[in-house]
């Protein structure tokens, strides 16, 4: 959903997944498994 939203227009993809992925960090997960790793690391935004 994240990307059909992005490739509309309606969303910024970054910002949405990154907040994602953090409100699943923030609800107590050790490890996150997601399709946007790989965007993610290139970007250099994954440590």
């Amino acid at each position: 959903m994240i990307k059909f939203a992005a490739q509309a227009g309606a969303i910024d993809e970054e910002k949405v997944v990154l907040e994602s992925l953090g409100a699943i960090k923030r609800a107590g997960a050790d490890l996150i498994f997601s399709y946007f790793a790989l965007d993610l690391a290139e970007k250099k935004i994954l440590r």
